[in-house]
């Protein structure tokens, strides 16, 4: 399963390298999950339901950057994450990936978020009933036994498909399944479309998705002693400090945008409030809880 989608290495649609390593697919879970927040955090800054209605308005020039920052407000691209085994995630972080997916499902549409999953083990510990609720599209393909039906599609009947891209899509809403069947695309078809866009435009990835950040039972370089000193000896320390009291929200993406930083920069800072006893641990969800209380104006 790690070679399924190393094919599609390369092209510009990617923000990042096909990523093989699972502890690297559950740090970039929680990537998105704190890009998902970023961008409700300007969802709910601009006044703004819905990414597609927040975009339009920064095309027409109708959104303007908060006074005193000096950020270029851009349109949010869709984003969609595709995981090729669920089960292999579930192996490494089976809490945090769990928690990762029920936030994207059950909050990343409006923010132009979607995710798919495939697994070749429908079991109720890698499909687990928190995932399985919150993801009400469904495609099945043939399945060893009614129960793995059941455990897809809440019926039977994808153990009598008769396998080679036939299947059962089920809808949100829907009670019956509709089969339909796949087209097969060779490996050949597909090293040709995927040349043909890496012949138009180099992938551009987005830094940061795979150095894992600030996540839950691991640290890396910059995550401990030298890191620590020198987050405190941050000359926008005190502003960080000031920016997680006035909003009551201990969120990298909200320092970022405030003090107009870099990811890893913020997130040490974080970091260092949590040393200090400022702000809980990180939870599996990515939430921090605010210790101590706001300081007088």
């Amino acid at each position: 399963k790690r070679v399924e989608l190393t094919g599609y290495e390369g092209i510009p649609h990617l923000i990042t390298p096909i990523i093989t390593n699972p502890k690297k697919a559950a740090e970039a879970l929680q990537w998105v999950v704190r890009e998902m927040e970023t961008r409700y955090d300007d969802l709910a800054a601009f006044g703004f339901k819905h990414v597609d209605d927040f975009n339009k308005a920064v095309k027409a020039g109708k959104i303007k950057a908060l006074p005193g920052s000096e950020r270029v407000i851009h349109p949010y691209p869709y984003l969609l994450i595709i995981v090729d085994e669920l089960a292999d995630l579930m192996m490494v972080a089976p809490r945090d990936v769990e928690d990762s997916i029920v936030r994207i499902t059950q909050l990343a549409r409006a923010a132009g978020i979607h995710l798919v999953l495939a697994t070749q083990r429908p079991s109720v510990d890698v499909i687990t009933g928190l995932i399985k609720a919150n993801i009400p599209t469904r495609l099945s393909f043939q399945v060893s036994s009614k129960i793995d039906s059941r455990t897809i599609l809440d019926q039977m009947g994808a153990e009598a498909l008769l396998g080679q891209g036939d299947m059962l899509y089920l809808t949100p809403g829907g009670g019956v399944p509709v089969r339909i069947h796949g087209a097969f695309v060779s490996d050949d078809e597909v090293h040709r479309v995927v040349e043909y866009l890496k012949s138009q435009s180099p992938a551009n990835y987005i830094e940061g998705i795979l150095e894992g950040g600030v996540l839950e039972g691991d640290v890396d370089g910059d995550g401990s002693g030298g890191g620590s000193s020198d987050a405190e000896s941050d000359p926008l320390y005190d502003q960080a400090v000031a920016v997680v009291l006035q909003n009551k929200r201990a969120s990298i993406s909200l320092v970022q945008r405030h003090l107009r930083i870099g990811y890893n920069r913020a997130a040490r800072l974080l970091e260092q409030m949590e040393q200090s006893g400022m702000v809980s641990s990180m939870s599996g969800s990515g939430n921090r809880e605010i210790l101590i209380p706001k300081r007088d104006e």
